[in-house]
């Protein structure tokens, strides 16, 4: 899986070369990448500065999932920022822009939401694992007969079998 994405990503990164080069020629080409990756750190560089101080003067209930969804859109920003290549410095320099990272945070939401039961999974036996195991509540099931047993002992069989008349 993380071959195919990395593959993906060359891909994506090559074709927008190759296009740019293709339209404004190369040395333009090298000046819209440096431009790009030397804006999108500076973003990341206020973002994180911007990000620290909000945390640092304390969360209330209400905005703490904010703060939280615009801390890992900015540090995702970040990381596509550092990465080679235009697309994804343009990407991450959209995600360290505040109007984008409104317009992302309903994402993020959903996605941690939907990775919520996996997350809270990792606890100890007996609290919140237990909901979230698959199978919850069902032991194993074995189909069978119960054959009674009955000892060598004189008259144990006769004893079994007024026992079964009488149930």
């Amino acid at each position: 899986m993380a071959m195919r994405l990395f593959l993906i990503y060359a891909l994506v990164e090559l074709a927008v070369l190759v296009a740019l080069v293709s339209t404004i020629g190369f040395g333009w080409t090298v000046l819209l990448v440096a431009a790009v990756f030397v804006v999108g750190l500076a973003l990341a560089g206020s973002q994180s500065r911007r990000h620290l101080q909000r945390l640092q003067s304390g969360l209330t209930a209400a905005n703490a999932q904010g703060a939280v969804t615009d801390s890992v859109l900015v540090a995702l920003g970040t990381v596509l920022v550092v990465i080679p290549g235009l697309a994804s410095s343009a990407l991450g320099a959209l995600l360290l822009l505040p109007p984008t990272r409104a317009a992302a945070r309903p994402l993020v939401t959903v996605l941690a939401a939907k990775r919520a039961p996996l997350i809270v999974g990792v606890s100890t036996v007996g609290g919140a694992a237990a909901a979230y195991r698959p199978g919850a509540g069902r032991g194993e099931y074995i189909d069978g007969e119960v054959i009674d047993v009955v000892d060598d002992v004189p008259g144990a069989a006769e004893r079994a079998d007024q026992r079964r008349l009488t149930e």
